[in-house]
């Protein structure tokens, strides 16, 4: 039996986080941010000293991390180790520490693994960077969110400064770009669409009219 799972894929900046949360509060799904896992990783292993190549000890950080969700009030919270870092995880550090961290083969094990579980636990979004390829290839639906480089270092820039973290577009712009290469160039797992997903280009397109567009095919395959 397939999972009730909701594939959103796509690079930094695309639009997954706004899309995928909408989409779970319409279908009264679970929502689930597979980014901010690797995320705290990363966060994790930069505050311990642990070395982003150094496979044995980021299999014992992911072996005796605990990683939560919460839904609060005021959205989703995550926690590690019983710490909120939540804000933390937005930062354009922590992203370069996600995309170093996701290219150690033991990090993707352990983190799939518990997304799977997560995924076939209840219905699901997730978003990620290979959700549709790698996690749940056998997902009902598959989306892969693109846009512009520039738009999406711009997106980074206002998300920044509403968190009170302002930062350079163009350095912004820099980071996406490298990051993208990384993520499409790794050995495990790169970023691609898978061959059966919807891709969309949200460059120019509101979120309001991707999430719709998403809602009329989950319909359509009976997915809710």
């Amino acid at each position: 039996m397939k999972p009730r799972v909701i594939a959103v894929d796509g690079p930094a900046g695309a639009g997954k986080s706004t899309v995928s949360r909408r989409l779970a509060r319409e279908l009264g799904f679970q929502y689930v941010d597979t980014g901010a896992m690797y995320r705290v990783v990363g966060l994790v292993a930069h505050r311990e000293g642990v070395s982003f190549e150094d496979s044995q000890a980021l299999e014992k950080l992911c072996d005796s991390l605990d990683l939560r969700f919460e839904e609060r009030d005021d959205g989703l919270h995550t926690l590690a180790n019983g710490h909120d870092v939540s804000h933390e995880i937005r930062s354009a550090e922590a992203g370069d520490y996600a995309s170093k961290v996701s290219v150690m083969p033991i990090v993707r094990e352990r983190l799939v693994a518990l997304q799977r579980s997560m995924g076939e636990a209840r219905p699901t979004v997730m978003e990620g960077r290979d959700i549709g390829t790698a996690v749940f290839p056998d997902a009902p639906l598959k989306i892969f969110l693109g846009a512009s480089v520039d738009e999406r270092a711009r997106r980074r820039c206002a998300d920044l400064a509403d968190r009170g973290d302002p930062a350079d577009q163009d350095e912004v712009a820099r980071q996406i770009a490298e990051r993208d290469a990384r993520d499409s160039q790794r050995a495990h797992s790169p970023l691609r669409p898978a061959q059966d997903a919807l891709t969309v280009d949200t460059t120019d397109e509101p979120a309001d009219a991707v999430v719709a567009r998403i809602l009329a095919l989950a319909i359509e395959r009976e997915i809710p």
